[in-house]
């Protein structure tokens, strides 16, 4: 009971985020589902791909309503990323669970730098 309302609490987080910031899965979910849930990080990168497909869907709805997409850049832009999404899952299922949570700490470190910096 606990762990399903500490998950709904985070995911409810990661979809205000995901909506305002364009953020969430990979900077809220997965952290917060491997420390707080105890997850694996596999489990918490495939949980948090998985949640994210429904609140992207919804948040680019909204923002489209408004005309906030650019719709050239979606088109091209999302046959790559799915490329990029294949690509990346194949790598990240052979990849050690320490090294993977090394690597995503590296990734989030040098964007707070280069967020802070600028």
């Amino acid at each position: 009971m606990i762990i399903g309302i500490l998950a709904a609490l985070i995911s409810l987080l990661a979809g205000v985020l995901s909506g305002l910031l364009g953020i969430g899965g990979g900077l809220v979910l997965v952290p917060l589902f491997h420390y707080l849930l105890k997850m694996d990080m596999h489990l918490a990168v495939g949980t948090s791909l998985a949640i994210i497909v429904p609140t992207a869907l919804v948040g680019a709805y909204r923002h489209g309503s408004g005309s906030f997409i650019d719709w050239r850049v979606f088109l091209f832009s999302t046959i790559f990323a799915i490329l990029g999404g294949f690509i990346g899952a194949g790598i990240s299922m052979n990849l050690d669970t320490v090294l993977l949570r090394k690597i995503f700490a590296v990734f989030l470190m040098l964007i707070a730098i280069k967020m802070f910096v600028q």
